[in-house]
């Protein structure tokens, strides 16, 4: 498959990734899983369909000395997220292979974070898209028990794994957890002030005994309505996003 590319800046320009020009494009999504992680460095992370290494290299920019691995099904966006990698100087080793059999090379490992963007919509529920790549970005071929469980056998013990997904989609996501990942956070995103949640970042821990806890919304977004031609990120969004911060201090 040829691939059309193009050449866009995250985090101020900080990084510069080669992504494909049509179907899924990297948004703020990853971006903001990234900055919810409270890596340290000399850590090991594990990026489940990892798509041209957005998050993990967030990730590897903000951490100094991270030990990464991302798995991505389609062999054409691994290559750009291994070529990511290496142009913007960030280690990263990116396999391809399907979560629902773990490459070889994962079986025997775990890791201190393991984080995913799953696809956000249920095709049970809705039509299929007219492009593969968009496709399996976006709408769900693997079942969203297979991430959590892939997610909860290759995390260490005590270690922790993170979700970003749809809010509405919350309660199929905590059925999904299997019984070894407890102290869940949910952190809402929120478009603006007073609007409803839309996106969510879960954090669950290995073997944890905490009770839920959901944490104080984080708003996107200033003022009621958008304004044209003027971004209107919050400050701390800005800092996250152009700056390269941390979405929320460590605990």
């Amino acid at each position: 498959m040829d691939i059309e590319t193009t050449r866009d800046e995250f985090l101020g320009g900080r990084l510069v990734i080669c992504q494909p020009k049509n179907g899924y494009r990297a948004g703020v999504d990853p971006v903001l899983l990234a900055a919810s992680i409270q890596a340290r460095s000399g850590q090991s992370v594990l990026e489940l369909g990892c798509g041209v290494g957005v998050a993990s290299l967030c990730l590897a920019q903000r951490v100094n000395a991270l030990r990464i691995t991302g798995v991505e099904i389609l062999s054409e966006i691994a290559q750009l997220a291994q070529v990511n990698a290496k142009e913007n100087d960030l280690a990263m080793e990116v396999l391809s292979g399907d979560i629902a059999d773990v490459p070889s090379q994962l079986r025997n490992l775990q890791f201190d974070h393991v984080m995913a963007n799953p696809p956000y919509f249920d095709r049970r529920r809705g039509s299929v898209g007219p492009s593969i790549l968009k496709e399996k970005s976006r709408g769900e071929q693997t079942p969203l028990a297979v991430w959590t469980h892939v997610a909860g056998r290759r995390v260490k013990p005590k270690g922790f794994v993170h979700f970003i997904f749809r809010t509405e989609r919350l309660p199929e996501l905590l059925q999904a957890l299997p019984s070894n990942l407890g102290s869940v956070e949910v952190l809402p995103l929120v478009p603006r002030s007073q609007k409803p949640s839309e996106l969510m970042i879960l954090t669950a821990r290995k073997s944890g005994r905490a009770g839920f806890k959901l944490l104080p919304e984080i708003v996107m977004h200033d003022g009621k309505n958008h304004q044209k031609d003027k971004s209107d990120y919050t400050s701390q969004l800005i800092s996250v996003l152009r700056n390269g911060q941390a979405l929320i201090k460590d605990m």
